[in-house]
């Protein structure tokens, strides 16, 4: 059937409501590869611009190494472009099989398996090993991809408990008689930038006899003495069932994910994670790229201590600049600002300073909760944030933010 004018008034209308309301977002074009600097277009097609970049997911700088580079054109040499195939048919190659044995070394499980995306892999998890008799007990604030992957599990139960409330968790998990409980959190919140209380989930796990779920897709490479992620920073080490986690952050940026654990589980999403079973294998590339992040982040913690240093300067500075954050200790840094226009105004006046930000609101997050989210990344330099800070006063002083 012919696109219909009602549908596209229909939705040529909610795009103008969005618009009006502030609500809209607009993509700005990156002409370089991903770094602390890069150059972007803004609108599409106007002269590109140098700017700092403060919102990327790029934590520890590795997005364009050298070394990581180098690996991936490795991979393509040696194995080729792409499978073709799913892991079962004929997608698993011998480079697959090392990456997982090295994710499982690195977050100390018992077995790893790998998927397109962590999207992908919080996608296939409950479905595949938790029935009609068992409960998910899950933070309120987990990632998307959590929240789709559960709504997959229809026959499941669903609790949701308030951020971080250890004692309406206990009560739900008090009150259950499920088969099967799961506790479901993330590692470290991405729009808060704070850390799960992951000692006192533990704690109730083994009392109520529950297992633990962490997305840890914001801490692995970086959260902890060496990196592990926040399972090693609460010294729980041996206590989280299910880890999940990204390659498309801190570990080289580019695409793919796992679920890491308890090898009966990893067995059961071989045999029924429906996004294992029905997509393409990872590249090649992105495999043996991977693998190097891993082989450097086990030789040295220079760049996890580096990034460390910079977000807890740049976390004080815009403190004592008068900047409203969300309370954390991460290199996830939001400034507040509440309103949803005003976090728009206020990243398009940044990048008019050299500055690249975005504006961080509804449905991101709650109506009303409106921010700027800085990332800190192994790449930046301390004279980098100094002259960054000098614009972020600049402009809240313009916009109001700040007296």
């Amino acid at each position: 059937m012919a696109y219909p004018n009602k549908a596209k008034n229909i939705y040529a209308s909610q795009i103008a409501e969005k618009r009006a309301a502030g609500l809209f977002k607009e993509e700005y074009i990156i002409t370089s590869p991903q770094g602390a600097w890069i150059t972007v277009q803004f609108p599409e097609g106007a002269p590109e611009k140098k700017v700092l970049n403060l919102c990327s997911n790029n934590y520890l700088g590795l997005s364009s190494h050298e070394d990581i580079i180098k690996a991936a054109h490795e991979g393509l040499d040696s194995r080729g472009y792409g499978m073709s195939s799913v892991r079962f048919i004929c997608g698993t190659q011998d480079i697959h099989r090392n990456l997982e044995r090295k994710m499982s070394e690195f977050l100390g499980t018992e077995d790893t398996i790998l998927f397109g995306s962590c999207f992908d892999a919080n996608g296939a998890v409950f479905e595949a090993v938790l029935g009609e008799e068992d409960a998910i007990f899950s933070d309120q604030l987990v990632h998307a991809s959590i929240i789709d992957g559960e709504r997959l599990a229809k026959k499941v139960q669903r609790f949701i408990y308030p951020h971080s409330d250890m004692a309406e968790l206990e009560r739900l998990l008090k009150e259950s008689t499920s088969r099967i409980k799961m506790i479901v959190t993330d590692g470290v919140f991405s729009m808060d930038g704070d850390m799960v209380k992951l000692d006192e989930i533990v704690a109730l796990a083994e009392k109520y006899e529950a297992m633990v779920f962490v997305d840890d897709s914001h801490a692995t490479g970086f959260i902890g003495k060496s990196g592990r992620g926040t399972h090693e920073h609460f010294n729980v080490m041996d206590k989280v069932d299910i880890i999940t986690t990204t390659f498309g952050k801190a570990l080289g940026g580019a695409t793919g994910g796992c679920i890491s654990g308890k090898k009966e589980m990893i067995a059961m999403l071989r045999q029924s994670g429906r996004p294992y079973l029905f997509s393409n294998a990872l590249m090649p590339a992105v495999v043996t790229a991977t693998t190097k992040v891993l082989d450097i982040l086990s030789e040295s913690t220079e760049r996890r201590d580096k990034l460390a240093d910079l977000a807890k300067f740049w976390r004080d500075s815009l403190i004592k600049a008068g900047f409203e954050l969300k309370p954390g200790n991460t290199p996830i840094v939001p400034i507040m600002l509440y309103d949803a226009k005003l976090a728009q105004d206020f990243a398009r006046e940044l990048f008019e300073e050299g500055v690249y930000v975005r504006g961080f609101f509804y449905p991101v997050v709650a109506q009303g909760q409106a921010r700027i989210r800085t990332q800190m990344s192994a790449g930046l330099e301390k004279s980098d944030l100094e002259k960054a800070l000098l614009s972020f006063i600049k402009v809240g002083k313009k916009l109001g933010v700040l007296k």
